[in-house]
């Protein structure tokens, strides 16, 4: 079946990924762009699981202070290299998650840094597990791995802290 550009286009502004890709997962699918979609996030995980590895030394610190000054986060996320690091979308991830440290006070990166014996709650304390403030539909997890699957490198929270006026 032949896949117009339009449909292309479309696929691509909806996930990121690149016109063979997006031609290849639009072929498979018969045009069905919901289809190709979900074909093409689940090679992005996939693609992630295979970098998740990969050491992480280059990055940023982010920071984000919340309208009226008394409440602010300090992220720092990590990636492979500087030259990802330096991308606008690398930028916008780590001001997306401070954003999330600011609102949702998670306590622990992930489950694994949990201290045996404590009450913690995944869901809850782990920003990670979280759901994402701006679509409650996909965990951070699952936003960093977008990302890690649209720049080819792997991507990690290194470390976050919350600060709010008088606590």
């Amino acid at each position: 079946m032949e896949v117009s550009t339009a449909s292309i286009k479309i696929l691509r502004e909806k996930c990121g990924a690149g016109i063979m890709e997006c031609r290849n997962a639009l072929s498979e699918v018969v045009g069905d762009i919901e289809k190709a979609e979900a074909i093409l996030k689940k090679k992005g995980l996939a693609r992630a699981e295979k970098k998740a590895g990969r050491t992480t030394v280059q990055g940023i610190v982010e920071a984000y202070i919340h309208p009226g000054g008394k409440v602010g986060a300090l992220i720092e996320l990590n990636s492979e290299t500087d030259f990802v690091a330096r991308t606008d979308e690398f930028k916008e991830l780590a001001h997306e998650l401070a954003m999330q440290v600011a609102a949702q006070c998670p306590k622990y990166v992930s489950e694994e840094d949990i201290p045996q014996g404590t009450d913690a709650k995944p869901g809850e304390d782990c920003l990670l597990s979280q759901p994402y403030i701006r679509d409650p539909g996909k965990t951070i997890k699952d936003l960093i791995n977008e990302t890690i699957a649209r720049t080819g490198e792997n991507i990690q929270v290194r470390r976050f802290a919350k600060f709010t006026i008088g606590e």
